[in-house]
């Protein structure tokens, strides 16, 4: 490494808080719901399945607002009921219960 080399370290503080995507319910359509999950998360069919069917379960975690309404919206058109949660505060001070 040269003397003119130089190495900048960045720490990103990111201010918003994330949401979770947490769905309810499959609904009747539930092949058109596992389709939905596959594509919002990328996951094989058969683990978008087994996903779907433990509702009410969380999707996807720490996504940006904008992000998790539009996940939200994907799922309610394939005819599920889901909800954008925003993630609890981690408060460090406290100590985790026993």
């Amino acid at each position: 490494m040269d003397d003119e080399d130089e190495t900048v370290y960045v720490t990103l503080i990111c201010d918003g808080r994330g949401y979770d995507v947490v769905l309810l319910d499959c609904g009747p359509r539930e092949m058109d719901v596992v389709r939905a999950v596959r594509r919002l998360t990328g996951l094989s069919l058969w683990h978008s399945r087994v996903l779907t069917r433990q509702a009410p379960v969380t999707v996807m975690k720490s996504w940006p607002q904008d992000e998790a309404d539009r996940a939200v919206a994907v799922l309610g058109s394939a005819g599920a009921r889901a909800e954008a949660r925003e993630e609890p505060e981690s408060d460090e001070s406290t100590a985790p219960p026993p």
